[in-house]
């Protein structure tokens, strides 16, 4: 891992990053880096890897420096940092988190808190999650009971900074005000985060008006704790949102990355990555400020917007660049079946004549005009490089050994899925592990649905070795939290959301093989894009109900994974 950067380096901070005001004299700070998880909540990067970020974006700037040009990093792997976040890259120009093996895209922020703080400590607050694992509370939290504790406060409560939470600092437990429910929570020290520059006032735990506050508009307390429950949630703008548990890269009409890890190489063009931040870069002996259009992505409560973009943006062309950039150092040529992969790819695209001149493959990022960015990496004797097809149903078109590349590099299952508007092609399945799924019915019912009882489903998987089709073939993998316990309404539409997670488990849909959101442990089962209610009588974790729109909600979920009415008169 990354060693921390120590107190005395003296560095100014990032280029680009919100570290000055003029007029203000610079002092030392600690900068925290936080990514938002699928309920809107803030969970701080380790100390080593928030130093690894920005090691990463000065060493180009103070390079520039030196020869008088240069730009930050735009896109910075992880796992150099931290063999866990192998699979996560951070997109400086979106301020998102891209996960390579899946596409899910998280909002990222960068915090400034003081060197006497628990951030410049090293001392994180962490709560104990439903798998029995840790997670850390936002740093503006674990700042605030640290200075609580340190103060030798018995009791606290964390509603000024959003959060329907009692801390007891005798007993070591948080409980919610209005469920009561309990749940043990842990100080921990690690290294503490990295020293960077600031101008102005820094962020405090509670409500404040320092710099990054106001302009970011993420970081005061949160009125009202909004958690993602599939219902009406918050909008900083105008723009309808919709609810997702995570938001995959393809659907949001980004780059689509092939799944699992690739195995292509030698892509032939070389990156083109975005250079216009959200946080404008500084030119040399500048000093730049965060654009105030920043504030939707740094907001308290961000659902994963899903749309359907005609031409691939610049985040695109970062996501992909970086992609092509990474495995022509690390892979080897891939040699396809044409007598199989082909037929599939064959079966489901038309060749066209003359391809779009002014269209790009969004698979990777070339103009259809020109051969495949893929023409090194993916060997085909009997597709030519510039060979554009279209796909019979939505009429997307692509290169057609882009498309033979990805789909020798997914599940092969027959099926193909387009990574532009996501439909689907034959029938899709997934790498959900062996297990058992099992069904009983009892009379309570649930909130928001009195007239009827309620469906409990129980999903048992256990152990065991990854396969071919996981990210990691022949390591192990966990099942944590096993049995796992979902409910749904006993009456009509229920019912049919049973019928069809009984397909979609057939299909190997409901669960995958990944890194674990909650606890960030790999290698493990994982929910795969559908979501369950796992609570039956409260909704303020999101999990449970009333929850008026779930159902259909669900439905549409499963209708994205291809399972629908439809199969069920198969």
């Amino acid at each position: 891992m990354a060693a921390a950067l120590g107190a005395g380096s003296g560095s100014a901070g990032p280029p680009g990053l919100p570290n000055s005001v003029p007029g203000h004299t610079a002092l030392p700070a600690v900068a925290v880096w936080e990514w938002q998880d699928e309920f809107g909540r803030w969970r701080p990067y380790r100390g080593s890897v928030c130093s690894f970020i920005e090691q990463a974006l000065q060493a180009p700037a103070q390079k520039g420096r030196r020869s008088g040009a240069g730009l930050a990093s735009s896109s910075i792997p992880l796992g150099q940092a931290d063999a866990t976040l192998a699979p996560y890259v951070i997109d400086i120009p979106s301020l998102m988190q891209f996960r390579q093996d899946t596409g899910t895209m998280r909002s990222v922020r960068r915090h400034l808190f003081s060197q006497d703080s628990a951030a410049g400590q090293g001392i994180v607050w962490e709560w104990q999650n439903d798998e029995g694992g840790w997670s850390p509370y936002e740093m503006k939290v674990c700042v605030f009971l640290e200075q609580a504790f340190t103060h030798g406060l018995r009791h606290v409560d964390l509603s000024s900074l959003g959060y329907n939470y009692d801390i007891d600092f005798v007993l070591l437990v948080q409980t919610n005000k209005t469920s009561k429910f309990r749940r043990g929570i842990q100080r921990r020290v690690d290294t503490p985060y990295p020293v960077t520059t600031a101008t102005g006032p820094l962020h405090m735990a509670v409500a404040c008006s320092c710099q990054q506050c106001l302009l970011n508009s993420g970081t005061g307390p949160i009125t009202t704790r909004y958690r993602h429950s599939m219902i009406n949630l918050p909008s900083s703008s105008a723009v309808p949102q919709v609810s997702s548990r995570t938001a995959a890269l393809s659907s949001s009409g980004l780059g689509f990355v092939p799944y699992n890890k690739p195995t292509l190489s030698g892509a032939r063009s070389a990156p083109r990555l975005n250079t216009q931040s959200a946080w404008a870069l500084p030119q040399p002996g500048g000093a730049g400020g965060p654009s105030p259009g920043l504030s939707a992505s740094n907001g308290v409560s961000v659902p994963n917007l899903l749309v359907e973009m005609p031409k691939p943006s610049k985040v695109n062309q970062a996501l992909a660049g970086w992609w092509k950039s990474l495995i022509a150092s690390v892979m080897d040529t891939v040699t396809v079946n044409p007598s199989e992969h082909e037929r599939v790819v064959r079966k489901y695209l038309e060749e066209l004549r003359g391809a779009p001149a002014d269209e790009d493959c969004i698979i990777c990022m070339e103009k259809l005009a020109s051969p495949s960015g893929y023409s090194d990496a993916c060997e085909c004797k009997t597709i030519k490089p510039e060979a554009v097809g279209q796909l019979t149903k939505c009429q997307h078109a692509f290169h057609l050994l882009c498309v033979l590349a990805m789909y020798a590099n997914g599940n092969k299952d027959g099926s193909l899925q387009c990574p532009s508007c996501k439909t689907i092609y034959g029938e899709k399945t997934g790498t959900q592990p062996k297990g058992k799924m099992e069904v009983s019915t009892f009379t309570q019912s649930l909130p928001g649905h009195q007239d009827c009882g309620t469906i409990q489903i129980v999903y048992s998987i256990s152990r065991g070795i990854q396969g071919p089709e996981h990210p990691n073939p022949g390591m192990p993998y966990t099942a944590r939290g096993f049995p796992r316990y979902c409910y749904l309404p006993d009456n009509e539409k229920g019912r049919k959301v049973l019928d069809l997670l009984r397909v979609a488990w057939k299909r190997r849909l409901i669960f995958t093989v990944g890194t674990s959101s909650t606890t960030g442990e790999s290698n493990t089962v994982v929910w795969n894009e559908i979501h369950h209610k796992t609570e039956m009588d409260t909704n303020l974790s999101g999990h449970g109900y009333p929850d008026p729109n779930y159902l259909d909600n669900v439905l549409a979920e499963l209708a994205a994974q291809g399972v629908t009415e439809a199969c069920l008169r198969q």
